[in-house]
């Protein structure tokens, strides 16, 4: 059966619901008689082009929100996606700065990115620029320690366990802090951008390529994972050829 179209009656209630006010309520706020109000609800009036500027008017919304129709049983949709993050399918990118770990790279138009990211980079003068890129950004210690720089705050150092949340518009950088060698961090990307990933891998210039066995990441005391044959399937799609990320 094809859906009924709103009536102003039935947005004038929703409107009402909303805003937890009685048909009295409304009709003291918009200037308008309870009972027109009333037959209005009931489907047995409509409201001329003039009564509805005024009730937006008293009311102070915008004419376009009283046909905002809220539908509170429309839920989002089970997408039932779901993958494995294990370092061996991961797609690398090698800069002077990092090694990064792209997780779960068969997931396309994905709203996060998740990330391993291994900091070699022992300076801010040693990184270079500071990037910038589209969305916001989670970044987790999970070895050793890092200084964080960003455009608008003083450095800091973080270290295993602790972790910094930022806008990613905002320039940041991230290198390994004093006495410390390298650093690998867990972080997410999160933007609007639904080719986010993509966006990111125009960052780099560098060689992309799965992670050899050699170079895999473990968490301490676990037992590596064997090697297995993959293509690089997703690698030569995914990297980018404009100026290289730091």
């Amino acid at each position: 059966m094809t859906p009924q179209h709103p009536t102003i009656g039935g947005l004038l209630r929703a409107l009402r619901a909303r805003n937890g006010w009685t048909l009295k309520e409304m009709s003291d706020r918009c200037g308008i008689p309870l009972s027109t109000l009333s037959k209005v609800e009931h489907d047995r009036l409509t409201l001329t082009y003039d009564k509805l500027l005024q009730l937006s008017q008293r009311l102070n919304i915008r004419m376009s929100e009283l046909f905002a129709e809220q539908d509170e049983a429309a839920e989002p949709a089970v997408t039932a996606r779901r993958s494995i993050g294990r370092i061996e399918d991961a797609i690398r990118v090698n800069t002077p700065n990092y090694d990064y770990y792209y997780l779960c790279p068969e997931l396309r138009r994905k709203r996060m990115i998740p990330v391993l990211t291994r900091v070699r980079a022992k300076s801010i003068r040693e990184f270079g620029d500071l990037v910038r890129h589209s969305g916001e950004e989670y970044i987790h210690v999970l070895e050793g320690k890092v200084e964080v720089h960003t455009e608008f705050y003083d450095p800091i150092v973080l270290g295993p366990g602790e972790s910094v949340y930022i806008d990613s518009n905002m320039g940041h950088a991230y290198t390994a802090a004093a006495g410390c060698d390298e650093a690998l961090l867990l972080g997410v990307c999160s933007s609007a951008d639904e080719q986010l990933l993509e966006s990111l891998m125009t960052l780099h210039g560098e060689e992309t390529a799965p992670p050899p066995a050699a170079k895999r990441i473990t968490s301490p005391g676990a037992t590596p994972a064997k090697p297995r044959a993959r293509r690089a399937r997703a690698a030569g799609a995914a990297a980018g050829k404009s100026e290289p990320a730091r």
